[in-house]
């Protein structure tokens, strides 16, 4: 089992292929996920892309998807990471249940971001903070 192993998924009211074309943008992956090194694996088109996460200054890797599946106007963005502590060493429970949630609080806030991008006229998501 992975240290760091994060799921969560956000509907997004977009074509399927208009949210694979933001995913696909290595300029993205760059904003949404600084701390990570990641290197594509599996391109899917409108499904979706798989990277491997290359060992970062706290020497964590693993690997990292997102998965696109249509659901009714719009597209579910599944997400998901999964992480291991450099050396074999595991982490303490303090640093997973840290990292895991910075993690989440990070995809959480990029994809809702990228939502109110693609579909401006949503004025509320369930769950969003107010701000």
């Amino acid at each position: 089992m992975p240290d760091i192993d994060v799921v969560d998924s956000t509907w997004i009211c977009a074509r399927p292929a208009v949210v694979a074309a933001m995913v696909a943008d290595p300029v993205n992956w760059r904003r949404w996920w600084p701390e990570l090194d990641l290197l594509p694996d599996e391109w899917r088109g409108d499904r979706g892309m798989r990277w491997t996460v290359r060992a970062d200054s706290s020497g964590n890797s693993g690997s990292m998807e997102v998965w696109l599946e249509p659901a009714l106007d719009g597209v579910v963005l599944h997400y998901f990471l999964r992480l291991d502590a450099a050396g074999g060493r595991p982490m303490t429970r303090r640093r997973r249940v840290r990292l895991s949630d910075v993690h989440r609080r990070r995809a959480k806030r990029s994809f809702w971001a990228l939502a109110d991008q693609l579909d401006p006229g949503r004025w509320t998501r369930v769950g969003a903070p107010r701000g």
